[in-house]
């Protein structure tokens, strides 16, 4: 049965045999095993496979099953390719204190030798933990994490952990309209410190922090997750130096400020994905982060009814996409949102190396006490390889061929003795000419050493934290670029890395070797050691839209001596106007705020108009406004009817459970037919948010006629000095009609909007 247990599946690698690799994927990567699986959360188990973890969802309903998948679970080889794995809980398993809730929004990680697996209790307005010593069970339930009241101003949902340096783990948890931090206890079952808030915004939800170079970043998604053709959701980012924030945008810009936030990481972009967000981040053999989310398709956003459940499910299969860091920020595929088509796939499997389920074969035995390897095995890691002991002289067990220049390795390492070191291993041409990053827990540190090349071995140690658990697994990942070398130790992959050093190695010699592990000291084990050529990082975004040549018979400085669509011959006309109180003077239309609505069935509100030229083109407008009570609003519109419009405006939204709190916000929506509900609705409207606001700012909509898919794309952009431009994700809607360009002043009165021009130019893209 051993032997049986340690065979690979096909496909699977060996030392220095590595698989056949996949060159390309296309998303949704879950086509063909499962339907939807929203909020999806990733790991790489110490067995090889990457684990998904999905929201309670009708998974199984194209298949003819009427019911839902209680946290349904996946597993890959390649991260593209997935089979469907059971789910956390059963209907006979799931716990009593969940009183029959939904499940929603998995986050997975692995500390002291188990899978933590924290998800969110709907109906119970709380958090909920369950641990396992495999990624797909038996899983047993720690019961409820957060106390109540949490302190927090938010639902209690859409949780994630992150461990810091010190070994001190959080969680961040928060939905419509804030997101909280607590530090959680020593065993992770319960936060021990009062809540803090970190960010707030209009429908901001779905926090997940890492730490990339020397920032803390916390992603978030906000608008609508879940509304078919109509969610707007957006993941977007805030950084800082701490776990505990404060946080800001790419403008400066507080995430507890009251303004919507810029530094977009995903978002709509046109193509057949609506909506991307809820995301979490993996990391592949090369180095290169993915961004795991789910998005909406346009062409089946939403799945039947199902009993027990009020609301109609949108459809949200997992997607991934190259996560690209630009500038010292998060973006998905350097701006280029979310991908359709075929695409270059993670590295999955190694230039060299393997996983040790088939055993040692392939391996090469150096240095000290070479008798002492062999093969061992437990449920979750299956074969790893363990030495048991050795004296100050390594033992070292490499590959056979040589890795890449411009390497990543990485090996789960953990020391069994009271005394002892572990080692990954790089760069290795002898026991006296090699790279390692030792795991020493006589001193407590990651000890990197230098050996070799003519100079005196060069030891740097970072002292690890005073909870380490040596006796489970952590993962050693070494890149060399050239001559530097980057180190890290980690629980989970998830990047949120104990341990950190960087070093410039000597220059003038070859940096070129095998990988493998090392034992020093006492007994030791290593797994999943292998290397991989080094991702080449992308270092420019796309270009974003520019206007082209200015179209002066669709524009209009304001410069006249009357209220536009009020005298004979001008281009302006009104929908249900002039407005009461509109005025031009000194080159600026006044237009006081109506105590009226455009808004699905209540279409109230005056529309100032004009036509549009044919073809694709840019408007842009400066607005000078300074909302202060709620849903007062005023901008841009591209007016078809009542009912057929794309708005972008600054306006004024209340935020859940403040006690009366607003923000500002840069809004773009649109109103249209949603024909996929059941039953079909005539007219629905959705939001989705830009960037930060200011009582002077500058909004730009971009419109688009895709004549192939037959739909009009609108894209807004904000701006706060008139230069820099934050532009948001896509709206759609069906059919390529006309649509005017126009202002609108709306929905409470008390305050006025300045217009100062109108311009449009020829779209440059």
């Amino acid at each position: 049965m051993l032997t049986a247990a340690l065979l690979l599946p096909a496909g699977r690698a060996t030392a220095d045999s590595p698989a056949a690799r996949a060159t390309t994927y296309s998303n949704p990567v879950t086509a063909g095993t499962v339907d939807t699986f929203p909020d999806p959360a990733i790991i790489r188990g110490k067995d090889g496979y990457w684990y998904a973890y999905g929201t309670q969802n009708p998974v199984f309903q194209d298949r003819g099953e009427d019911g839902e998948r209680t946290l349904p679970i996946l597993r890959s080889e390649d991260m593209t390719h997935w089979t469907y794995a059971g789910e956390v809980f059963t209907p006979a398993t799931q716990p009593s204190w969940h009183a029959g809730s939904r499940l929603w929004a998995p986050d997975i990680r692995y500390a002291s030798g188990s899978y933590q697996l924290t998800y969110s209790v709907a109906g119970g307005d709380t958090v909920g933990l369950a641990t396992a010593p495999t990624p797909t069970g038996p899983w047993t339930d720690k019961g409820a994490m957060l106390p109540k009241p949490t302190g927090c101003a938010t639902y209690n949902i859409d949780q994630a952990q992150f461990t810091d340096t010190d070994g001190v783990a959080y969680m961040y948890w928060g939905s419509y309209d804030t997101i909280c931090v607590a530090k959680l206890n020593g065993d992770r079952t319960r936060i021990e410190d009062p809540a803090k808030e970190v960010a707030k915004g209009r429908r901001m939800e779905g926090g997940y922090v890492v730490r990339h170079d020397d920032y803390y970043y916390l992603m978030y998604s906000d608008a609508a997750c879940c509304d078919g053709a109509y969610s707007g959701y957006q993941v977007k980012a805030g950084r800082s130096t701490s776990a505990l924030g404060p946080f800001t945008d790419d403008e400066g810009v507080d995430l507890l400020a009251p303004t919507s936030k810029g530094a977009i990481v995903a978002g709509a972009n046109g193509n057949r994905w609506i909506g991307p967000g809820h995301h979490s981040q993996q990391t592949d053999l090369s180095g290169q982060d993915w961004l795991v989310y789910h998005a909406v398709p346009v062409d089946a956003p939403e799945m039947k009814r199902i009993d027990g459940v009020e609301r109609q499910l949108a459809r949200r299969p997992m997607l991934i996409d190259r996560l690209d860091w630009i500038d010292g920020w998060p973006v998905l595929r350097a701006g280029a949102g979310p991908s359709q088509g075929p695409q270059p796939a993670p590295v999955t499997t190694w230039d060299v190396g393997g996983t040790f389920n088939a055993g040692l074969g392939g391996w090469r035995r150096a240095g000290a006490a070479q008798d002492a390897w062999r093969t061992s095995y437990d449920p979750d890691a299956r074969g790893y390889a363990s030495h048991s002991g050795a004296g100050p002289a390594p033992a070292f067990l490499v590959t056979r061929g040589t890795a890449p220049a411009h390497v990543r390795a990485e090996a789960d390492l953990k020391v069994t003795s009271r005394s002892g070191s572990a080692a990954l291993v790089v760069a290795y041409k002898g026991p006296r000419d090699h790279v390692a990053a030792w795991l020493d827990r006589d001193r407590g540190a990651l000890v990197t050493e230098v050996v070799g090349r003519g100079e005196a071995p060069d030891r740097r140690a970072t002292a690890l934290p005073e909870n380490f658990d040596w006796d489970s697994w952590h993962t050693v990942v070494a890149e060399l670029r050239g001559t530097r070398l980057s180190v890290e130790v980690t629980e989970d992959r998830l990047d949120d890395p104990l341990a950190v050093q960087a070093h410039e190695l000597p220059a003038g010699a070859s940096w070129v070797g095998k990988v493998g592990t090392a034992a020093r000291g006492g007994a030791v084990a290593a797994d999943n050691v292998g290397a991989a050529k080094l991702y080449t990082p992308v270092e420019s975004r796309v270009p974003e839209p520019r206007p082209g040549r200015l179209l002066p018979g669709y524009s209009d400085e304001f410069d006249g001596a009357g209220v536009p669509g009020t005298s004979a011959g001008s281009p302006w006309s009104w929908v249900r106007g002039p407005a009461a109180g509109a005025s031009l003077g000194d080159g600026v239309l006044s237009w006081p705020t109506q105590n009226a609505e455009l808004n699905l069935g209540t279409n109230t509100a005056s529309v100032l108009t004009r036509p549009a030229p044919q073809g694709d083109y840019m408007v842009e407008t400066r607005l000078r406004f300074a909302p202060e009570q709620p849903f007062q609003q005023a901008g841009l519109v591209l007016y078809g009817d009542d009912d057929r419009f794309f708005k972008h405006v600054r306006s004024v939204l209340p935020l859940a459970h403040s006690n009366g709190a607003v923000t500002r916000v840069s809004e773009f929506g649109k109103e249209g037919p949603r024909p996929t509900t059941d039953p079909p609705l005539p007219v629905a409207s959705a939001p989705m948010f830009g960037g930060p606001t200011a009582d002077i700012m500058w909004l730009r909509l971009r419109y688009h006629t895709d004549t192939v898919n037959q739909e009009t794309e609108v894209r807004a952009a904000t701006s706060r000095d008139g230069e820099h431009w934050v532009w948001s994700g896509v709206w759609t809607l069906p059919g390529t009609g006309d649509y005017e360009i126009g202002l609108v002043s709306m929905s409470k009165a008390g305050v006025t909007a300045a217009f100062d021009y109108v311009r449009t130019y020829r779209s440059s893209q």
